[in-house]
């Protein structure tokens, strides 16, 4: 069954509506929901299978406990799921030999067939700003990611090699080999305002998100910080 979808108001404030055939089900990440039709059944659960799995994600990765399972009953419904940051929500094709490793804010939806784990690296900190746990997506089916500003797409040949600044790094295919290194020398880590960044080898494709979190929290400091300075 193809599943219908929409994406609306793209690329900065996109929404995705999922239309469901009854007895469909789709799944989303806990808090992601806007709207949903009345005859749609919600039903929470654990994203690991073992409570070692589960408190890996949740003390380790950052993500919630829950995803919630969404389906239509006796008729058809729709939903509507979006995310916090401010930009563009794609659609990716998982199947057998093309799985995805994914920035654990990214997640938005997938079908039932997709499967989402966390992928161990060690202490290592700083892969997607956030330490070195990521989902990895396997199966099959359709997986939606969400990005903050507009999603650039990048397709390596063998050997094909990018270096991308982490907070940029959405997501890349699990063809790909990578490692986290730290931008040029101490001095230009410290003063360069990059940090650490990811080195990407093909073959495979690798999503870029345009806008800087971390870039647009220290900016609209820059505006409140004296708002705040004068009301202490």
């Amino acid at each position: 069954m193809v599943l219908k979808y929409e994406i609306k108001y793209r690329p900065s404030y996109s929404l995705l509506e999922i239309h469901l055939e009854p007895n469909e089900t789709i799944t989303g990440e806990a808090g992601a929901m806007t709207y949903m039709s009345p005859n749609i059944e919600v039903k929470t659960r654990m994203r690991e299978k073992s409570i070692l799995g589960t408190l890996g994600v949740k003390i380790l990765g950052q993500q919630s406990f829950f995803v919630n399972d969404y389906t239509a009953r006796e008729t058809k419904g729709k939903i509507g799921l979006v995310s916090a940051p401010l930009g563009d929500i794609e659609r990716i094709e998982v199947r057998p030999g093309r799985g995805f490793i994914i920035q654990k804010a990214s997640y938005i939806a997938s079908t039932k067939n997709v499967e989402l784990d966390m992928k161990w690296q060690g202490f290592v900190k700083g892969l997607f700003g956030q330490g070195l746990f990521m989902i990895k997506v396997s199966g099959y089916g359709d997986l939606f990611i969400n990005t903050f500003g507009a999603l650039d797409t990048h397709i390596l040949s063998p050997g094909e090699t990018l270096i991308v600044d982490n907070f940029h790094l959405v997501a890349f295919s699990d063809s790909c080999s990578y490692t986290v290194k730290k931008f040029g020398g101490l001095k230009e880590t410290i003063l360069g305002g990059e940090g650490l960044v990811t080195e990407i080898t093909g073959p495979g494709d690798v999503f870029i998100q345009t806008k800087n979190l971390r870039e647009f929290v220290e900016w609209l400091w820059t505006l409140l910080e004296p708002m705040v300075s004068r009301a202490r």
